[in-house]
């Protein structure tokens, strides 16, 4: 087997780019279940897309139909001593910080069950976009011992609310994108045929968020303001939105909205 063949056989997180949008892909079939090594490969895909000045826009998603993500590897896990462990959901845990404070929207494409790790992975994103009746999503890590260890107790009662938060997670229930969407995990869902025609409506919806429709930069800040600014007192979250403002005040993109506003025509914008 050559190089080529064996790194391709080994990779785990695929990295593609277009128009604007890079798309990082699960892939460990059946059901894109997440090694150290995944998350290693999915840490660099994301700072491959975070410094790259053509990536307005990340999209997140599953190889296959049935499967997003069903979270860790559990056969991984049983072989492995506590310290490994105890590493592993720390860099876990900084991949998906690092997810989250891209200063870039990144959209989760749920083309499948999202389960376990698989939705802690998904609520790292600003927006999730579900396959009509493509699967479930749910956090039932009590069923073997053990909490949602890669943010999910966060992220899932700060989407959700504290005490729905610990009553799915406590029972360990698992239920449909629609109920997701009801409460607030899931922002639309899209009716497609198969994966490919899913993933091209994806695409057109992350493509409005890409120059020249949309302030790509202001986007960004947008979501670190939200982001950021939440999870401090209300006081310094207006500092950090000032500070933010202050950046898009100096912006072409700023001048061109403006610009346009007052000239009445619609704005051309470069991301810039």
């Amino acid at each position: 087997m050559s190089a080529e063949d064996t790194a391709a056989q080994n990779t785990l997180v695929h990295y593609e780019s277009r128009e604007g949008v890079a798309y990082l892909i699960l892939d460990d079939p059946p059901a894109n279940t997440y090694t150290h090594e995944m998350m290693r490969q999915l840490d660099e895909a994301i700072l491959k897309a975070r410094f790259d000045a053509e990536v307005h826009v990340i999209v997140l998603t599953g190889r296959g139909e049935k499967f997003f993500c069903a979270g860790a590897d559990i056969s991984m896990l049983q072989g492995a001593d506590p310290t490994f462990k105890y590493y592993f959901c720390l860099h876990a845990n900084e991949t998906l910080n690092r997810l989250e404070h891209t200063p870039k929207l990144v959209i989760a494409a749920l083309n499948g069950h999202t389960v376990g790790g698989g939705l802690e992975i998904a609520m790292a994103a600003d927006l999730r976009i579900a396959k009509k009746s493509g699967g479930k999503v749910g956090l039932p890590e009590i069923n073997l011992g053990v909490l949602p260890g890669t943010g999910g107790t966060q992220r899932f009662a700060r989407v959700v609310g504290k005490s729905k938060a610990i009553e799915l997670m406590v029972t360990g229930s698992n239920f449909g994108f629609e109920e997701a969407m009801a409460l607030g995990l899931v922002n639309q869902i899209i009716d497609a045929d198969d994966h490919a025609s899913f993933l091209g409506k994806v695409h057109e919806y992350a493509r409005q968020f890409c120059p020249p429709n949309r302030a790509s930069k202001a986007a960004g800040r947008i979501k670190r303001s939200v982001q950021s600014g939440m999870e401090v007192p209300f006081e310094c979250g207006l500092t950090l939105e000032r500070e933010l403002q202050q950046q898009l005040f100096e912006s072409s993109d700023a001048r061109e909205g403006l610009d346009a506003y007052i000239e009445k025509r619609r704005p051309v914008f470069k991301g810039a």
